[in-house]
């Protein structure tokens, strides 16, 4: 019987090793997995890659993964707000790489990933510091810059709805980067504040299917971010 449903956060983590590229769902603080970083946050594992549309908001949830040190390298395409400042006193002091990505590449990098593409022309950042270093290619009378997909080891992200073989559903913007991710990691772990019946997700509502997702931790809506990292 497939079941993906795992008791805690802490369990569905355990495996996520140091050196580790974490594609973290999320586009500023809409779709980020809170319960999910504070478990890699008590987990431990350090030297990590993260993948994120942004670099963190105040000291919360990917800023606070970024303040415990355990971050080696972001790779996003806005990495500065206003309240980025966890982020900005790393990056200023060296203690952290930034690999700066255009948002649409960004995402088409990681869909390529999970697409099996190897690698695909893009014009944007054609002409810019973003494509140093980088093959271009002049193609129909156009100049593009030749990127690799994104692949992780992990990608954590935040559901809505989901059944023991994880299949998902999305709350409307919290949707974002969450599908995408899960199909471009080795092993996906969503949380979800409904675990419902095989059979009650329309299948034209599903929007990641389970084949995608490696394990499902149910996150009571209600509970404190403290407690959810050891919600059942």
């Amino acid at each position: 019987m497939i079941d993906k449903i795992v008791p805690s956060v802490e369990a569905a983590l355990a495996d996520v090793r140091d050196g580790a590229t974490v594609l973290i769902g999320g586009f500023g603080t809409a779709g980020i997995p809170d319960a999910l970083i504070d478990g890699l946050i008590a987990q431990g594992a350090r030297e990590l890659t993260v993948v994120n549309n942004n670099a963190g908001n105040g000291d919360q949830g990917l800023a606070a993964l970024l303040k415990a040190g355990q971050v080696r390298k972001i790779i996003c395409s806005f990495p500065r707000q206003a309240d980025s400042h966890v982020f900005d006193a790393l990056y200023r002091s060296g203690r952290i790489e930034l690999e700066l990505v255009p948002q649409g590449n960004l995402a088409e990098r990681i869909r390529a990933a999970g697409a099996g593409i190897g690698a695909f022309f893009c014009p944007t950042a054609y002409g810019t510091e973003l494509a140093k270093g980088k093959e271009t290619r002049e193609i129909n009378g156009r100049q593009y810059v030749l990127e690799y997909p994104i692949h992780g080891d992990v990608a954590l992200i935040k559901a809505e709805q989901g059944d023991r073989w994880g299949n998902l559903t999305y709350r409307m913007s919290a949707r974002n980067f969450g599908p995408v991710m899960a199909t471009a990691a080795r092993t996906t772990i969503a949380t979800v504040h409904e675990v419902v019946p095989l059979g009650a997700l329309d299948p034209e509502h599903v929007i990641t299917p389970g084949i995608h997702v490696s394990r499902v931790v149910p996150i009571a809506r209600s509970a404190t971010r403290a407690a959810g990292v050891k919600a059942a």
